[in-house]
């Protein structure tokens, strides 16, 4: 009987990366050979891929594509109800002789190691139908390794896993023009009416030298063959080749840019109010806090470091002048990790910066709430709103949230790429919680994408993305939040509505990562 789920279908032998002997041997040589017939997700492609010396993402939508023809050739022989028996293809209970396909098997067998297979699943006297549906999993698996054999997408691939005997090789492509020679001449579906060969090869004819367009193939033609999860698996290849295929820095002539809001070539309605009575003629002033409370401490001759202390004397100049609107930068609790980051990359005097933040509260350098009280009130009687940033991208590394919620942000439970190390120092100072960014920052060699976020009360480690907008290289001291979770779409609705009752403006930082489109 056919698997019913990906899952039942893996532990009977489904989607293996079938390494050969060489292969295997490499593999022995790093401490990885027990990963040479384990699913290949993500991580142990790219994991495998780097002891391999290929390419993880390629070795990945390999795995998925094989997954996609196993479990349809399994389909076929269900469908049909073909059985598989030492020296003969059973078809509706009719003997198929076929001498040597028990020797196949055995050599198959011998060649790819697979995982544990039921006692008798290569040996004459097996029986019974655990065997046979072992035996018919094999066949699979041998089916699968002809076509991919010849696929041309595969070149660089193609040493992992070809038998080097041309020899193997014929056998294993007689069983599949064997199993193509049984196919009965009326079927009730159309797309089982044709031979198995035919079947498997459709990706590879479709786009013969293109291993995403075989991909694209089977998710627009099988979809409703496969199970749920691997076309979730297909679908992720698919994102994950986008993404490591799309231009990060604009090329020559003109940038297209994207026009959010637009649906199928129309503008959707406006909906927000345009505030005609003031903000046409608003005159706003950026002020990066702490250069301006400097600034202002040498002209009035005067230490000046909180809001309070900024002078009434500044403020009436400022109205004077016409500003109506004041963008105060960074007046927010600042990570601590930041700074710290800075100064260990040689620059001692550094803040940290205004962008990675620890909280939403006025950081106590600064006079705290009570400070922001004084000053906004000092500027409302002057005729100034107050403004300030409010980053829903990202917090800080070791923010309030990065330490008390984790799966607010974007994460992986395996760092993205094997060659990633992080034995740094701790740049958390809450004993419960070790954070580390990647070793290459430390000596300039990477820019990484994750920082580890180590739980010591649960011993739980996971890898969390950096902030990034998608169209920068990742900022290394911040974290990226998961808009696609509700609680943290709900947290940050919160958050503005809180600010906005204590800011008449509200300035938001990388604004389009809060766009539905530019999320996605």
């Amino acid at each position: 009987m056919m698997a019913s789920t990906l899952a039942d279908f893996t532990r009977r032998g489904g989607p293996v990366f079938l390494a050969n002997r060489i292969c295997r041997q490499r593999l022995t040589e790093t401490g990885l050979q027990h990963l040479h017939d384990t699913p290949l997700d993500l991580a142990t492609a790219r994991q495998l891929a780097h002891r391999l010396e290929v390419n993880g993402t390629r070795l990945f939508l390999l795995a998925q594509l094989n997954a996609a023809l196993q479990w349809l050739c399994l389909r076929y022989l269900d469908h049909h109800a073909i059985e598989v028996h030492w020296q003969e293809f059973r078809l509706a209970e009719e003997p198929h002789i076929f001498p040597t396909l028990g020797q196949i098997l055995c050599r198959f067998q011998d060649e790819y190691a697979l995982r544990d297979l039921p006692k008798g699943t290569v040996q004459p006297q097996g029986h019974g139908d655990v065997v046979v549906t072992a035996r018919r999993s094999l066949v699979a698996a041998i089916c699968l390794l002809d076509i991919q054999s010849n696929n041309p997408a595969l070149n660089d691939l193609v040493p992992l896993f070809i038998d080097q005997s041309p020899t193997h090789r014929q056998d294993y492509k007689a069983v599949l023009d064997r199993l193509t020679e049984l196919w009965p001449e009326q079927q009730e579906s159309s797309l089982w009416d044709q031979p198995l060969r035919t079947l498997l090869e459709a990706p590879r004819k479709a786009a013969p030298f293109n291993l995403e367009g075989q991909l694209d193939y089977v998710l627009d033609h099988w979809s409703d063959l496969l199970p749920e999860e691997l076309i979730r698996n297909l679908t992720v290849a698919q994102a994950i080749v986008r993404e490591e295929s799309q231009q990060r820095a604009p090329g020559p002539g003109p940038t297209p840019l994207p026009e959010f809001g637009k649906t199928e070539g129309a503008w959707e309605p406006a909906a927000f109010t345009p505030d005609t009575d003031w903000m046409p003629k608003a005159v706003l002033l950026a002020k990066s806090i702490h250069v301006w409370l400097g600034q202002l401490s040498r002209q009035y001759y005067t230490p000046i470091t909180t809001l309070q202390q900024i002078p009434d004397a500044e403020l009436d100049r400022l109205a004077g002048w016409g500003i109506n609107a004041l963008w105060l930068i960074g007046i927010w609790q600042r990570s601590k990790a930041s700074r710290t980051i800075k100064q260990m990359r040689g620059n001692p005097e550094a803040e940290a910066s205004a962008y990675a933040l620890d909280n939403y509260r006025v950081a106590a350098d600064l006079g705290g709430e009570e400070a922001l009280d004084n000053l906004a009130a000092r500027c409302t009687a002057r005729g100034i709103r107050l403004a300030c940033d409010v980053v829903p991208n990202h917090t800080g590394i070791d923010s309030e949230w990065v330490r008390h919620h984790p799966d607010w942000f974007i994460q992986s439970e395996h760092p993205p790429y094997p060659a990633y190390h992080f034995s740094g120092p701790d740049l958390c100072d809450d004993p419960a919680i070790s954070i580390r960014i990647e070793d290459g920052y430390w000596d300039n060699s990477d820019a990484a994408v994750t920082f580890e976020h180590l739980d010591h009360r649960t011993g739980r480690r996971r890898y969390i993305y950096h902030g990034n907008d998608g169209t920068h290289m990742p900022w290394n001291d911040t974290a990226q939040l998961n808009f696609l979770l509700p609680e943290v779409r709900r947290m940050m609705s919160d958050l503005i509505v809180d600010v906005a009752r204590r800011f008449r403006l509200i300035r938001f930082d990388a604004a389009m990562t809060l766009a539905r489109k530019h999320f996605r």
